[in-house]
Parts: C-alpha cells; sequence; structure tokens
C-alpha cells in the first residue's frame, strides 16, 4: 500500500507516459501532478510542493539534469526525493544525475510496477529520518539535525544536502570507523537491493566529501580502503536539537 496523502509531481513531455503515470499512481493512493515541460513543473512545485519528485531527462526546453539541479539548490524542496528516468543507456547520465542530487534513476523503457517500488522505498526511507525525534549528530566540526536533515559547521555556515546526501552521510554516521563496500552503500542510499555501479557509488562519496570540505589528499574524514570500500574516521556523538 501507499502512503495515504503523499504527493508527486512528474514531469515528462511524452503524454502518454503521463497518463499511464498519473492513472497507475493514482490508482494506489498517491496524489500526482504530472506537466510536460520545465517551465510547469518550476510554477508547479513552487505553487505547492510535493513528496516526491519524478524528473526526465530529456524535455522540449530544459534537460531533467538543470531541473534537478534547481531543486537542490532551494532549501525549500532540498530534502525532496527526486527519481530521474532516462531513455539514454549511457552511463554518464545516471552518473550526472546522481551527482546533481537525484536519490534514483531509472532507464527507459520501465514498468510501473518498478517506479512504484522505487517510490516507496524512497518515501520509506524519508517518513524514518523524519521520526528521529529531536536528535542531533555531532562529529569532528559538524552537526547534523535528524530532523530538518540541516548540516551546520562549527563556523556557522549551514550546507543544503539532497535526500541522498542526507542518506549517505547518515550510513557513515551510523557506521563510524567501519569499513562500508560498495554493494552497503548502494543498497542503503538508493533504496533497492542491486549491484550497483561502482562509479555511482564513488561520485556518491565524492559529493558527501565536497559538502564535508574533505578535499585534502589523501582525504582525512571518509577515507578509501582499497579494495574494500570507504570508512568514516570520526567519533559521532548524539546531542540534543537545538532547534535551529
Amino acid at each position: 500500500m501507499s502512503q495515504p496523502g503523499k504527493s508527486i509531481l512528474l514531469v515528462d513531455d511524452d503524454q502518454e507516459i503521463r497518463e499511464l503515470l498519473d492513472t497507475y499512481l493514482s490508482r494506489v493512493g498517491f496524489q500526482v501532478r504530472a506537466v510536460g515541460d520545465g517551465a510547469a513543473f518550476r510554477q508547479s512545485l513552487c505553487a505547492a510542493s510535493a513528496d516526491l519528485v519524478i524528473l526526465d531527462v530529456m524535455l522540449p526546453d530544459e534537460d531533467g539534469f538543470s531541473l534537478c539541479r534547481w531543486v537542490r539548490e532551494h532549501q525549500r524542496f532540498a530534502q525532496v526525493p527526486i527519481i530521474m528516468l532516462t531513455a539514454s543507456s549511457d552511463e554518464a547520465d545516471r552518473v550526472i544525475g546522481l551527482e546533481l542530487g537525484a536519490d534514483d534513476y531509472l532507464g527507459k523503457p520501465f514498468s510501473p510496477r518498478e517506479l512504484l517500488a522505487r517510490i516507496k522505498a524512497l518515501l520509506r526511507r524519508a517518513q524514518f529520518t523524519q521520526e528521529r525525534g529531536g536528535e542531533v549528530l555531532a562529529f569532528e566540526d559538524w552537526r547534523l539535525d535528524m530532523v530538518s536533515h540541516r548540516l551546520f559547521h562549527r563556523d556557522g555556515e549551514e550546507v543544503i544536502l539532497s535526500g541522498a546526501d542526507f542518506a549517505l552521510l547518515k550510513l557513515f554516521l551510523d557506521h563510524p570507523q567501519q569499513i562500508l563496500d560498495r554493494d552497503t552503500i548502494g543498497n542503503a542510499t538508493r533504496g533497492r537491493e542491486v549491484m550497483p555501479l561502482e562509479r555511482i557509488v564513488d561520485m556518491a562519496v565524492s559529493r558527501l566529501r565536497q559538502r564535508l570540505r574533505d578535499t585534502d589528499k589523501p582525504p582525512r574524514l571518509i577515507r578509501t580502503v582499497r579494495g574494500s570500500g570507504y570508512q568514516l574516521a570520526a567519533t559521532v556523538s548524539l546531542q540534543a536539537s537545538d532547534g535551529r
């Protein structure tokens, strides 16, 4: 079953796909808004936010990559899960989408049932993180608010995290000092048990390092363990939220 009342905003220039997904997702309980281009997408999201966004890569006015970047640059929408749709089999498209902050991707043609499974997985992940009370996880020079998903540096800077960024950071914070392999990272951050493309996982870690200013050579905070995976080299403590 879907989560009652959850809203989905879909942008795809193919009218048949829009109508198919609108009908299918509405039947299982979602509130669906479907538009055909980037301008309509921006207008619709600004008028009323969504619990999840589905972005087609190829659109008539601007591509899904630029829309994904736009969503992530706005604090109001920064934590909204994004699934990108692509007709291209090029791995580069998938890497670009995830690098820009998409939480998942799906190649065309696809089964509506598979899309529904991806949607449910992302919404479950979002719901879980919202139920963590007023917890703040502190590590090194950083504090991560588990309710608002807001990340603060000790100098006062706030770093906006996408849903994928948050999930990956949360995974590391739940397993400090442990070596996490690429399968574990891929399953936890992309919400399904498949063999992840190594490059996609590496790009997600690289993006998180940039967020954490972990740009030393070699990185100091999230270490690469050759042949094994990645390790968060930090002590994590639990604090009460200060309501910032």
